[in-house]
């Protein structure tokens, strides 16, 4: 078996992974806010974490490995976007879930082992731990306070708080902008729990109807799932401030333990076309949106091009590469696959995930016509031959200018627009829809279809 390094966000070592129980490895993941379809930053943990989940399951066992992925099905944008839908908040949950689980299904994730859904985990049975009893819990050992119908955690009762983030109280209140709250015994206490308002979901609890912060169901449901202290918790790096260090927070003041997870991955920002996404700037894409333009696939190899801890370019050009390197993979590999992943590919992941040194050793694998243990790997990986074949297929017909000369324009083009030089530009749209080939500009980049 490989030796399996992670890098730890807590410690900021990478350092051999020794699991609590082999018998039982267990992952929780941040999930998503289902206010809406998922943009394609949301996908890079997602895919990450689904191939540390591959890499478990292959060293210690697929039954031995329990991996938990949330659903929070509670937040204010939710109540705002039902509202603005005219729906029920449970239609629109549900339908933004569903169209989740066919997006992240269709980039060759694996399903989590568990789903909960925050809603779920509020107020449970006598004797089954959810958030209200968490938030009692947190009370009657003196790290929580009720004041004007709301529950707060009380961070000066925790001196190591800020131990993920490597920041002092001083310096978090320092960088604080926001108004403090008059009910605060101290302007970083966050909220556990807080009134509704007119309209929005309640659930009874000791301190009147109401509903929980947003930090507080993390920790609830992997206590509930995965135990007091568990392995890895992942997500991506902007939620190591202030979510993940207020879910430690909860947790170890809850349990009395030393920390939530021994194991902490955070995965780097994703930029599309060398800019932060953002609607403002007209480059904020969804997975659907990708998918509607290229095979998951594709999407998954681009994803894991760059390590997952640092940032990710997100771009036309890196997709492209992929889609070429898959067929080549994929045309190398026909045939009879070995059932087993090649070792010297396990390796690379075991050294904390090094994707860029595992795509190498596909490479490698290739170029000595290794056929069976690269056929082997690219199944353990997750990527489907028909997956890209059928999508070469239903592109492909009445093409009528090799597929490398439509790239190299599109190309062209692109560089036309950044130069502002749209005669350039608009010269080379023509060239290709007089050879049959529709170009087409989304907020993802430059697409293009043969003509119908």
């Amino acid at each position: 078996m490989s030796a399996l390094k992670i890098y730890n966000s807590l410690t900021r070592t990478k350092d051999d992974f020794a699991p609590i129980d082999p018998a039982n490895v267990r992952m929780y993941v941040c999930g998503p806010t289902v206010y809406d379809r998922a943009h394609i930053g949301n996908a890079r943990p997602v895919i990450v974490f689904d191939l540390m989940y591959r890499l478990l399951r292959h060293l210690y066992g697929a039954e031995h490995v329990t991996y938990v992925r949330n659903v929070t099905d509670v937040d204010d944008k939710i109540n705002t976007r039902a509202a603005e839908r005219g729906i029920s908040i449970r239609e629109l949950t549900e339908d933004t879930a569903r169209g989740f689980r066919e997006d992240v299904a269709e980039l060759g994730t694996l399903t989590p082992t568990h789903e909960p859904r925050a809603t779920e985990f509020i107020c449970r049975g006598a004797d089954e731990l959810d958030m209200v009893k968490l938030v009692e819990r947190l009370i009657a050992r003196g790290h929580a306070y009720e004041a004007d119908g709301h529950v707060l955690f009380d961070v000066a009762s925790m001196p190591a708080y800020g131990r993920l983030a490597r920041r002092s109280l001083d310096e978090m209140e320092a960088g604080a902008r926001v108004e403090v709250a008059s009910y605060k015994k101290g302007p970083m206490d966050f909220v556990l729990w807080k009134p509704s308002k007119a309209g929005e979901p309640a659930w009874e609890s000791p301190w009147g109807q109401g509903r929980p912060g947003w930090h507080l169901e993390c920790s609830a449901m992997s206590a509930a799932l995965l135990g007091e202290t568990f392995d890895i918790h992942g997500g991506g790096i902007d939620l190591i401030f202030p979510h993940h260090e207020n879910e430690i927070a909860q947790s170890t003041c809850c349990f009395g333990g030393d920390t939530m997870a021994n194991v902490w991955m955070h995965n780097g920002f994703l930029q599309v076309e060398g800019e932060k996404m953002s609607k403002s700037l007209g480059n904020f894409v969804t997975i659907r949106e990708v998918l509607a333009d290229w095979p998951g696939d594709v999407a998954r190899l681009a994803m894991l091009s760059a390590h997952y801890r640092q940032p990710i370019n997100w771009t036309l050009k890196g997709l492209q590469e992929a889609e070429r390197t898959l067929a080549q993979w994929f045309d190398a590999a026909a045939g009879e696959a070995d059932p087993r992943p090649a070792e010297s590919v396990v390796e690379a992941l075991s050294d904390d995930l090094n994707t860029p040194k595992m795509i190498a050793e596909i490479h490698r694998l290739k170029s000595e016509g290794r056929r069976k243990p690269l056929a082997g790997t690219l199944a353990f990986l997750g990527f489907r031959p028909d997956v890209l074949a059928d999508w070469q297929a239903a592109k492909a017909p009445e093409l009528s200018v090799p597929q490398e000369e439509i790239e190299r324009l599109v190309d062209a083009r692109l560089e036309a627009r950044r130069e502002r030089n749209w005669a350039a530009a608009d010269r080379i749209r023509d060239e290709l829809l007089a050879k049959g080939v529709v170009l087409k500009d989304g907020a993802g980049g430059t697409t293009w279809e043969v003509a119908r």
